[in-house]
């Protein structure tokens, strides 16, 4: 698996690095129970910071792609090419896409959508606490 990480993309260092393991897997280039490189030897062949690439690895984790085991490192999880078909940005901007849009259809500004979504957003931070 080999990959490039583009510091002049737009796209954030630690999405590109989920994207392309995520490829790498659908493409087979990665099979369930590989295992991946550690954060920091990662870190080191990109040139990148070791946060930049944990961020990835907790981000590819939640998705169902990767799984850590301890201190035996992170391997490639057992359902990983069904759960790379998933992108939870995609469907997060779709959901708040229609809600925004349901939301305008009644007369609310964007300024005040904006506050509510804030709002709530604090108020959800604070009961998890």
């Amino acid at each position: 698996m080999e990959i490039t990480i583009d510091i002049e993309d737009h796209i954030p260092l630690f999405a590109q690095l989920v994207a392309q393991i995520k490829q790498a897997v659908l493409n087979d280039k990665i099979a369930p129970g590989d295992a991946l490189p550690s954060i920091r030897q990662l870190a080191n062949d990109l040139g990148l910071n070791n946060k930049t690439v944990a961020k990835a690895y907790r981000l590819l984790e939640r998705d169902g792609v990767i799984q850590a085991k301890g201190y035996r490192g992170s391997f490639i999880h057992p359902d990983a090419k069904v759960n790379s078909a998933v992108d939870l940005n995609e469907w997060a901007l779709a959901k708040l896409g229609d809600t925004t849009k349901r939301l305008r259809e009644a007369g609310v500004t964007d300024s005040e959508i904006r506050i509510a979504f804030a709002n709530a957003m604090n108020n959800h931070n604070h009961k998890d606490n």
